[in-house]
């Protein structure tokens, strides 16, 4: 009775998953998915691991030479100088922001607004109608196809950033860069796989649900720096975790009263999301630490994109899985456009990231952010049907109330904290 819960909860609910039999439905399994994935990236860490291991044994920067010696310097030991970062995609600090009229900033201000929720509303709405909708079908005898190769997506979004980047960073002046090239990698691998646990996850739980997943991570990273940091927090900390996780509950069990298919939370789904949210935690922490080397927030962004695509693509050569997702987008037009336009959205969106920040700081993006999490909740139940319930969507309005009020507090909190300009005597 176990092996037949198991692959339940392993295998999508479709029926072509249930006519397929297990031998020949393999690809069909999320966690094998998984793991091939892992085994795919491991075919290049490890051979990376130990040559790096046998350059510091033997003091290569010392010792070596020779045309290849540049590249190696760079890639794996850098110049090992850590200063405080640049995070302006043209090396500038966060002045601009605060110079010039009023209605210039209003105007700045709305273009990076509008910027980003232009960029992640269209990548969301892209996002689900490439993995929970099929295509081909232009009459009801025709057959349906379903793209299910989430890797495919994220290399495609990891290629055009890395190519936005690396203009960029030749367009215009960066800092000196100091960080060994390797590095890069750690933020790397979680990145891609935090990437593959979102679109995998829309094969088994709504749009909706992961949006309210993503936006409750604060609750596991608060319990992480507790009980592993053991850090303190503020009585508004965790009075907004509690509301967050009311609200999270209501819009859940709300939502699993609904029979509609594309509302059902599955097992699965869950399980991915955890797997998004410590995959992403990672990510942000790694790059906190690298900021400690002189580089600027595009430089970042160029140096994970760089090892996201080497790895991505390695991968889905060793399982076959690149040529054929070629087949699909050769086969759907459609699908081309819808996955080209994904990655513009993805790399557009990071660069609005960058620029907001630069210029108006992290809270007024956050506030931003937030907005956008709502909306592309309205905008995914408007396009695609979800039925959200009385209680399910007074559910979705407490975690947002309490996602502002966290940057209530914070900002007020900052303000309290800084010291008092000193008065001149005349």
């Amino acid at each position: 009775m176990v092996w037949p819960a198991l692959l339940f909860i392993l295998l999508p609910h479709t029926a072509a998953a249930e006519e397929t039999s297990l031998l020949d439905g393999w690809h069909e399994i999320w966690i094998f998915r998984f793991i091939l994935n892992l085994l795919g990236y491991s075919t290049i860490i490890v051979p990376g691991y130990l040559l790096i291991s046998y350059l510091k044994r033997t003091n290569y920067l010392e010792k070596g030479g020779g045309i290849c010696y540049p590249v190696i310097k760079t890639c794996v030991f850098g110049s090992e100088d850590k200063t405080s970062s640049l995070d302006s995609g043209s090396g500038s600090s966060r002045t601009d922001g605060d110079s010039g009229s009023s209605f210039k900033q209003a105007v700045k201000l709305a273009f990076c607004a509008a910027g980003l929720q232009a960029s992640y509303l269209t990548w969301g709405v892209l996002q689900e109608r490439v993995m929970t909708r099929s295509y081909g079908a232009t009459t009801p005898e025709e057959g349906e196809e379903r793209f299910t190769d989430s890797q495919f997506l994220v290399f495609m979004n990891r290629i055009l950033a890395l190519t936005v980047a690396g203009l960029w960073c030749l367009l215009f002046k960066q800092p000196r860069h100091g960080a060994p090239m390797y590095k890069y990698s750690f933020a790397s691998l979680s990145n891609i796989m935090s990437s593959w646990c979102q679109y995998e996850a829309l094969k088994f739980i709504s749009f909706p649900t992961q949006v309210l997943a993503k936006a409750s991570k604060v609750i596991p990273v608060m319990l992480m720096g507790k009980i592993v940091s053991q850090k303190n927090y503020e009585y508004w900390e965790y009075l907004t975790a509690l509301l967050i996780s009311v609200g999270v509950s209501m819009f859940l069990l709300s939502s699993s009263e609904d029979k509609h298919p594309s509302t059902v939370t599955t097992f699965s789904g869950v399980i991915i999301l955890v797997g998004y949210i410590v995959f992403d935690s990672f990510t942000s922490n790694w790059q906190d630490n690298l900021f400690k080397y002189k580089m600027s927030s595009v430089q970042m962004m160029f140096g994970v994109n760089m090892f996201s695509c080497l790895f991505t693509v390695g991968s889905l050569l060793e399982q076959g899985a690149f040529f054929d997702s070629l087949a699909f987008m050769m086969r759907h037009s459609e699908f081309a456009f819808h996955a080209v336009l994904l990655s513009v959205c993805s790399a557009c969106g990071q660069l609005f990231i960058f620029y907001t920040i630069n210029q108006f700081g992290a809270a007024v993006f956050t506030i931003i952010m937030t907005l956008r999490q709502a909306f592309a909740i309205l905008l995914s139940c408007f396009l695609y049907g979800h039925a959200v319930t009385v209680v399910g969507g007074f559910g979705v309005a407490v975690v947002f109330l309490a996602l502002f009020l966290r940057v209530y507090a914070r900002s007020r909190m900052k303000a309290s904290r800084r010291p008092a300009a000193p008065t001149q005597k005349v």
